[in-house]
């Protein structure tokens, strides 16, 4: 074990070193990327977000008033002696520890849409027949292969927009493939995805769990991918509820080494 390694926080004392420093509430992803950026864990998984709920729903659970956290709004957590320092001097409202199961199902269950990336580059993909499609959640986490993964998707050229569709019988990798050889082929560089499938803290891409599929959520998500895609100049905030996760693309290794190989060829041709 490297030294870094051995200075690695247990989960729940990263989180509440985190809670410590920022000193209100926060909702658990926003969490989550602290504890990556601050370098409190070196192995955080593929799904760091998620872990940070169920580490703080699990203590509410199984310590009660007792436990460090506290559960102020859905995803929200904070500090239970910021509460009790807060109420000392004027009255606050009851926290609403009873919802940390909720936020537990939340977290393995966050809506229509799961998982997203904006405007991937075409060229960090090896292209096949089924291609890797490399994401990380956050600077730190676990790799995850989105190949497999099943939604909406939009084509970019440049800054522009040239085509949505989604994938249904077939999967985003090969959707995406065939259109390096149909007549979109010379007219995108980058692509944005939504998908439906669940990624698991393994790094693994599954159905997801019960979905509340009523009017309300639909029209909330609908609107949220169109922000989301759009990134209109007049709205301020993300749509209502969207709390899929963002994932961050990672070059596919052999597409790196491809471009080393050329690069040495290269060199050795002017010497």
């Amino acid at each position: 074990m490297n030294g870094r390694q051995e200075r690695d926080m247990m989960w729940k004392d990263a989180i509440a070193e985190v809670l410590r420093g920022v000193g209100e509430p926060m909702h658990y992803t926003d969490i989550a990327q602290e504890v990556v950026e601050r370098g409190l864990r070196t192995s955080v998984g593929a799904t760091p977000a998620a872990t940070v709920a169920a580490q703080m729903s699990m203590d509410i659970v199984n310590e009660g008033a007792d436990s460090q956290f506290v559960r102020v709004d859905r995803g929200v957590y904070t500090l239970r002696r910021f509460l009790e320092q807060e109420a000392a001097v004027t009255p606050t409202p009851t926290p609403t520890t009873s919802g940390a199961e909720e936020d537990m199902e939340e977290q393995e269950a966050a809506g229509l849409i799961n998982a997203f990336g904006m405007y991937w580059r075409r060229a960090a993909v090896e292209w096949s027949s089924n291609p890797c499609l490399w994401g990380k959640q956050q600077q730190g986490a676990d790799p995850v292969n989105f190949s497999a993964q099943r939604g909406v998707y939009l084509l970019h050229d440049g800054d522009r927009t040239v085509y949505v569709g989604r994938t249904t019988d077939q999967s985003l990798g090969r959707r995406l493939y065939q259109h390096t050889t149909d007549r979109l082929n010379g007219r995108w560089d980058r692509w944005s995805w939504f998908g439906l499938l669940e990624v698991t803290d393994t790094g693994e891409l599954r159905e997801p769990g019960t979905v509340q599929r009523d009017t309300d959520a639909f029209i909330a998500t609908m609107e949220a991918l169109l922000i989301e895609s759009l990134e209109p100049g007049q709205n301020r905030k993300r749509g209502d509820d969207f709390r899929a996760v963002e994932y961050m693309q990672a070059e596919d290794p052999e597409e790196e080494h491809r471009k080393l190989v050329q690069l040495m060829d290269a060199l050795r041709a002017q010497l």
